[in-house]
């Protein structure tokens, strides 16, 4: 809940409670869409509460190729210099 409301980062929350960052993010995403959900007319169904949660993770998980497709290709641009035996 700290997290939430702003009083301590994910990292330092993770960190508290032996838990990853993603493990507080996906916890985080998933209260804060059961908390919409609530707050809703007419509240979604767990199945439709679910799919939603995967297409959001979906999302991210492009996100996160695209971003390791664009480090890759400027690593082939700038690869890291051999090491030297003085190192």
């Amino acid at each position: 809940m700290s997290t939430l409301r702003g009083e301590t980062t994910v990292v330092e929350a993770a960190r508290k409670h032996d838990l990853t960052v993603a493990d507080i993010e996906h916890w985080k995403d998933a209260f804060l869409l059961g908390a919409e959900n609530a707050l809703r007319s007419r509240p979604k169904d767990e199945d439709a509460l679910q799919q939603e949660q995967i297409k959001k993770l979906e999302r991210k998980v492009g996100q996160l190729v695209m971003e390791l497709d664009i480090a890759r290709e400027a690593m082939k641009l700038r690869p890291f210099p051999e090491p030297t035996s003085d190192e």
